[in-house]
């Protein structure tokens, strides 16, 4: 009795322009890191170090080259962000990555690209500021919705509820300052400052939220190793973070003039991510450092699992609180879409085994697909 096999199934074919989107991601994601600490960081710390650097000419040459390497960085940075938004658009116009409300999505993103390349023809005015910065937080609104509606856990949408409103904050300042000023009214629009501040609290809230969806950890495990070293974690981040929460005042009793000197240095690092990151540390530093191990744990662990979600959350980290440059902007849009349409980031084709050796009365199994 001859054997029969069974047929093989065909290829999970990759839409296409999916190996350059992968590509572009992690071009973009080393890109940017590296633009923030050349460019945004190393530079500012420049200008606090220039005494120095007028003393030691070695200083002052690894300054210039870093913020010269750093600004080519930014225009590279901007380049691939484009393309990332592009590829996207092209993804969502064809049917891919289908989610409610991408008729917006497509609409929004389009205009503001479109305003993009006008931008770097004609240099934008105030009104062209009031309308991209205006469509923007209508773009992330809808994101922030289609997220909500992929994700009906109450702390996903905690999370990106409290993201969208801290990014909506900062881009309040940016609309109703710019308003103004192009109306030529000299006081400040209402509550501006109390808004932005408001912002930036809830984007510290947030990095323990992405930590929360995200991270993985959990006391729920039966294996005890997995257990010991989760709390072994824990324990260490609260008494880091109760240190630094806790060490001004208890080093201002015991030597105050080091609390002095440990408090002139804090106001130098809060002055360089302001300058580079838009953060104003009107919060106690400890919160700061709790929120930056917490979201890049988050981030390293989705990138590590080849997430869509861990490239999307990179870049939001990367564009920081004050989005002062246009791509940073669509740093925050883009990654923002990565997180809504997250998946496997890597370009494959996963293929059933054609001809298995052997006959089973098990079915075999099958590669697992990537999304």
């Amino acid at each position: 009795m001859a054997e029969s096999f069974p047929a093989p199934k065909p290829a999970t074919k990759s839409p296409a322009g999916a190996l350059l989107l992968e590509y572009a991601l992690k071009a973009l994601l080393v890109a940017g890191l590296c633009e923030l600490v050349l460019y945004r960081l190393v530079s500012r710390l420049g200008m606090h170090l220039s005494k120095v650097a007028r003393e030691y000419v070695a200083v002052e040459y690894f300054l210039r080259g870093a913020s010269s390497i750093g600004f080519a960085l930014l225009n590279f940075s901007a380049i691939l962000v484009f393309l990332v938004l592009g590829l996207f658009l092209f993804y969502k116009m064809n049917g891919w990555l289908a989610r409610p409300l991408d008729r917006m999505v497509i609409l929004v993103t389009s205009a503001i690209l479109g305003l993009t390349v006008v931008f770097l023809l004609f240099p934008p005015a105030m009104l062209g500021s009031i309308a991209f910065n205006t469509l923007t937080i209508v773009l992330v609104w809808t994101l922030v919705i289609q997220y909500c509606l992929a994700h009906p856990a109450p702390l996903s949408r905690a999370m990106i509820i409290c993201y969208g409103l801290g990014v909506s904050g900062w881009l309040y300042y940016q609309i109703s300052t710019t308003t103004f000023g192009w109306l030529g009214i000299p006081t400040s629009p209402p509550l501006v400052h109390e808004i932005s501040r408001a912002g930036e609290a809830l984007m510290v809230v947030a990095t323990g939220l992405v930590f929360a969806v995200y991270s993985g950890f959990t006391f729920r495990t039966n294996n005890r190793r997995q257990r010991k070293r989760a709390i072994q974690y824990a324990l260490t981040w609260a008494v880091l973070f109760l240190a630094l929460l806790v060490m001004d005042g208890v080093m201002e009793g015991v030597n105050p003039a080091m609390a002095s000197q440990i408090r002139q240095a804090g106001q130098g690092i809060g002055w360089i991510f302001q300058m580079g990151m838009g953060y104003t540390f009107f919060l106690p530093f400890a919160f700061y450092a709790a929120g930056l191990l917490l979201w890049s744990y988050a981030v390293i662990k989705q990138i590590t699992m080849g997430r869509r979600a861990g490239y999307g959350l990179a870049l939001m980290f990367i564009a920081g609180y004050a989005l002062q440059l246009s791509h940073l902007t669509m740093f925050v849009v883009a990654g923002l879409l990565l997180v809504v349409n997250d998946g496997r980031v890597e370009a494959r084709e996963s293929t059933a085994q054609a001809y298995p050796i052997g006959v089973s009365s098990h079915p075999t199994a099958e590669a697992s697909g990537v999304s």
